[in-house]
């Protein structure tokens, strides 16, 4: 083998590990210093003021789910606050649920917009029809831990310059395996991954399923980008950009709906890698100049995830060839199949988990239980990442540019 073809294969084989001991390093510190002896999420931090804060709810075609959302979101246990649900031109009998729960409680108000403009313009119209200055952001479908709005306000009034919080999403559909390797994805990899970002410097993406924002810092950076897929990497990059500060809060926990088929998990998560790709296109030029260095680590670390997949997608196309095609010594590659690497891997990625254990307990019980179905977690989360990277980059690039993404009803998993 040839020494380019082996540095490739090297790469490919480190770079998972490497990052999983990137990941475990830091959210173990994130841990350690600033979770074990945080009081417990029933107690959230005292504040000498209780600002009002508003809970914006975009909602499309949510009509299954509205009732649980809206009730979640008023059971807060804040002093002040109103929620704010926004209709965008849904179909079915949303609008007339909406108005209903309007009708039996003053601390909602509704929004009508005529048609599917998209998620990203929905938030801006609840931000700009709320009365407060901080802006709590959740999915239609997604339930609000009653203590989430105390523990986000908390951070957003403890600096000027933080500019947005991004909460702990939860999974409550489990009833398939997928949905099983999803619950250990989002305590060791989701979580774990913001936790080492915020210890090492920059946020790559708040969570557009739980957030919170300053409407000054969304109003000096013009608030979501409706032409782009996944509006909370955009507002993430810009915020830090600008240089406003994005923070992790777990205790700010939010129960969500996951797909458990293929077929929608496939489609989530390739909107999510082209959302990144379509970041790194449209700002990687403004990131060169000094002033925004603290970005540099989030830059370089998405670029390697995309040289990652298109590294795999070579080795695996040259053995490919190798089954049809007589291949070069250099070039020829016997099998892709794990071996002792794939032990490695595998062994790495249990003890990852194994740390979100100790980390994730004081949150969510039971999410032990699911440790056995982690030992497919190596191949499913890589190849998925590999794939939907690899069909990111050309779809990003054959994209109309300025084209408004609009709302697309996802998968909500078997219940």
């Amino acid at each position: 083998m040839n020494t380019t073809l082996s540095i490739l294969f090297q790469f490919a084989f480190l770079y998972p590990i490497v990052m999983s001991f990137f990941w475990m390093s830091g959210g173990l510190y994130y841990y350690f210093r600033r979770e074990r002896h945080q009081r417990p999420r029933t107690e959230p931090p005292p504040m000498d003021s209780f600002p009002t804060a508003s809970i914006l709810i975009p909602c499309h075609n949510e009509a299954d789910n509205v009732d649980e959302t809206i009730g979640a979101a008023l059971a807060q246990r804040y002093p002040d606050f109103e929620v704010i649900a926004i209709n965008d031109g849904s179909s079915d009998d949303t609008a007339d649920k909406l108005n209903r729960l309007a009708a039996l409680h003053p601390r909602l108000r509704v929004v009508h917009l005529d048609r599917n403009m998209g998620k990203a313009n929905a938030l801006r119209m609840g931000a700009l029809a709320a009365r407060s200055e901080y802006l709590v952001c959740i999915d239609g479908d997604a339930l609000l831990d009653e203590y989430a709005t105390h523990w986000m306000v908390w951070h957003l009034t403890s600096g000027p310059r933080v500019g947005a919080v991004t909460g702990n999403p939860r999974i409550r559909n489990r009833s398939t395996l997928l949905g099983r390797l999803q619950v250990g994805e989002f305590s060791s990899i989701i979580g774990m991954i913001k936790r080492a970002q915020r210890v090492y410097g920059r946020i790559f993406t708040v969570s557009g399923v739980i957030s919170a924002f300053r409407r000054t810092a969304l109003h000096r950076i013009g608030y979501w980008a409706d032409d782009m897929v996944t509006e909370d990497i955009d507002i993430s990059w810009r915020l830090q950009m600008d240089h406003w500060d994005i923070r992790y809060e777990p205790n700010a926990l939010c129960f969500i709906l996951m797909p458990e088929t293929l077929k929608g998990l496939w489609r989530q998560r390739l909107r999510w890698a082209q959302g990144g790709v379509e970041v790194l296109f449209r700002h990687c030029s403004d990131l060169f100049a000094w002033r925004k260095r603290r970005m540099w680590g989030v830059l370089v670390e998405y670029l390697f995830s995309v040289a990652w997949a298109y590294t795999m997608l070579f080795i695996i196309v040259l053995w490919a060839l190798g089954k049809f095609v007589p291949m070069p010594d250099g070039l020829f590659v016997r099998t892709i199949l794990p071996s002792w690497h794939g032990m490695v891997l595998a062994l790495v990625c249990m003890l990852q988990f194994a740390s979100s254990i100790i980390i994730d307990r004081r949150y969510e019980t039971g999410v032990g239980r699911n440790y056995f179905w982690m030992i497919w977690y190596p191949m499913a989360y890589w190849l998925l990442s590999l794939f939907t990277t690899v069909v990111a980059v050309p779809k990003t690039l054959m994209k109309r540019r300025g084209k408004r993404a609009t709302w697309v009803s996802p998968d909500r998993g078997i219940r």
